[in-house]
């Protein structure tokens, strides 16, 4: 059988369909939440076909994942948050207080992305929708795991505290960096971004310090 023929003008057509569907259902997502956002609608504000958001994102729990990866990373590049500059950055900082401080601002930049779309989210109500349960679940899950990848770097580079297991540490880190207490800080309390942060900088290194 002969190779299959990829154009990359038909390639970029794709990404850019792509790109036009994620940016219109943030922009539902976040002004309406996850329950009135249809495919149908998603589809006009895109300019596309129901059947074009199927193909090219998949269903909306596909489309809402998109748009959560989207926000989280800032673009649409495949590499994991771990593998980022700003990430490979902060795990050089020169002692354990440095590095949770720039963890702090990495998880500000994270939250003022990713948290309205998250607290949407969580505020629907997982427990009556399994869609929704099943999307809160795999981003704690990520969210988790990337914890994990900067506790582990930290204890690499630096130590961790007498008598504090890498899994206590994970558990830390990932409490304190919740899109549950942002929320409540952020929007809830009306903190701002940088308060937010000092406040993150100063529990990680009261605990991890």
């Amino acid at each position: 059988m002969g190779r299959r023929y990829r154009s990359p003008k038909r390639d970029l057509g794709v990404e850019e369909t792509r790109r036009k569907i994620v940016e219109a259902a943030r922009d539902l997502l976040l002004a309406g939440g996850y329950r009135t956002m249809t495919v149908a609608d998603l589809a006009r504000t895109a300019g596309v076909s129901p059947q074009t958001v199927y193909n090219t994102v998949g269903g909306k729990a596909a489309v809402v994942k998109a748009v959560y990866d989207v926000l989280l990373a800032g673009d649409t590049a495949p590499v994991p948050m771990s593998e980022r500059p700003e990430f490979l950055a902060m795990t050089e900082a020169p002692d354990r207080a440095t590095m949770l401080a720039a963890y702090a601002a990495h998880s500000r930049r994270i939250m003022v992305g990713v948290g309205p779309l998250l607290a949407q989210l969580i505020y629907a109500g997982p427990a009556s929708d399994r869609v929704i349960a099943d999307l809160v679940s795999t981003m704690d899950a990520e969210r988790r795991t990337g914890n994990t990848h900067m506790v582990t770097a930290l204890r690499e580079r630096h130590g961790l505290p007498d008598g504090t297991s890498l899994e206590d540490a994970v558990d830390v880190v990932w409490t304190l960096t919740s899109p549950e207490v942002a929320d409540r800080l952020l929007r809830r309390c009306g903190w701002s971004a940088a308060r937010y942060e000092q406040w993150l900088a100063r529990s990680l290194q009261a605990i991890l310090c």
